[in-house]
């Protein structure tokens, strides 16, 4: 009678292969959350960025209209920011991962008044206007 052995290695195999499977999953885990992480605070801070650069876009064109240009810009905020509006940048601070923040600024030369705005999540409209015969620029939400 012949006995077979094969069925006692591909258990210890597949017991091996296992083994090892949940410790490569236990040390890269962690690295790959990290890693994540760092991806979406990037990911964020260049749609922040180019929210304000729309903005900044806007402000510059009405400056350089001059008295009685209006333009809007519409954005699609993916979560609330405040975005502050000086005379001569446009920024805003975000939250990291880290529980650190970032402030991201786009220079924007304009006569506008020091302004900011808190804006929650969904689709945002702002309208820059140099009314006629006005020293200053005027920058809303509608």
């Amino acid at each position: 009678m012949i006995r077979d052995k094969g069925g006692q290695i591909s258990l210890e195999y597949l017991l091996i292969f296992s083994v090892s499977f949940i410790v490569l999953i236990a040390f890269t885990l962690p690295l790959l959350e990290e890693s994540m992480s760092y991806t979406f605070d990037v990911s964020d801070s260049i749609k922040t960025k180019s929210d304000l650069s729309k903005i900044s876009d806007t402000i510059k064109q009405v400056y350089g209209e001059g008295q009685g240009s209006k333009k809007t810009v519409s954005l699609e905020i993916d979560k609330p920011i405040k975005i502050n509006v000086y005379s001569t940048h446009v920024s805003s601070k975000i939250k990291l991962k880290n529980n650190q923040y970032k402030e991201i600024s786009v220079n924007a030369k304009s006569n506008l008044k020091t302004t900011s705005f808190k804006v929650s999540k969904g689709e945002k409209i702002f309208i820059v206007e140099w009314p006629e015969n006005s020293q200053n620029m005027i920058m809303y939400q509608k």
